[in-house]
């Protein structure tokens, strides 16, 4: 793996098919994050977060109930292996790059071909936040302060409109 930054890119996800193979906090954490982004998200996992089981129920994403199959990443454009089994993370991880499937695993960041940021959006302006897979305090106390930063901006700019 590289010592280079990963280069931050906005991508269209709106048609792809995004798979989640594992139902736990941090997937459910990072599903709440690119739902208002994404067309397709599956997650697989025998059993899930509360917040995934609601989210299944209703329509918003689809459950896959069963442990991984190699073929549940057929069709899929990307995937987060964020199980809670490192080997298994590093097995679905090297699957999908010899299938050319986008991976992030969570459990090892130099097997991810890129990283989940931090995201701050208000209306149209998205922002996303990363400290290159090697500080996630930082990035999050970064994300936090510019979040802050673009809330102040639009309140000022709104009561001068209002002037």
């Amino acid at each position: 793996m590289s010592d280079k930054p990963y280069f931050p890119l906005f991508v269209d996800l709106s048609e792809k098919d995004i798979l989640f193979v594992g139902a736990g906090p941090i997937a459910a954490r990072r599903i709440g994050v690119l739902r208002p982004f994404a067309g397709r998200i599956t997650v697989v996992a025998p059993e899930a977060e509360e917040g995934i089981e609601k989210l299944a129920a209703g329509g918003d994403i689809a459950w896959i109930r069963h442990a991984f199959e190699d073929g549940d990443l057929a069709g899929r454009d990307m995937v987060f292996a964020v199980t809670d089994d490192p080997a298994l993370n590093e097995e679905i991880g090297m699957k999908c790059r010899e299938k050319g499937i986008l991976v992030n695993v969570a459990s090892d960041k130099s097997l991810c071909d890129f990283y989940f940021p931090g995201i701050v959006q208000k209306g149209e302006t998205v922002i996303g936040v990363s400290a290159s897979g090697k500080d996630h305090k930082k990035a999050r106390q970064l994300r936090e302060r510019i979040e802050e930063i673009l809330t102040e901006k639009i309140d000022r700019t709104l009561t001068e409109e209002e002037k």
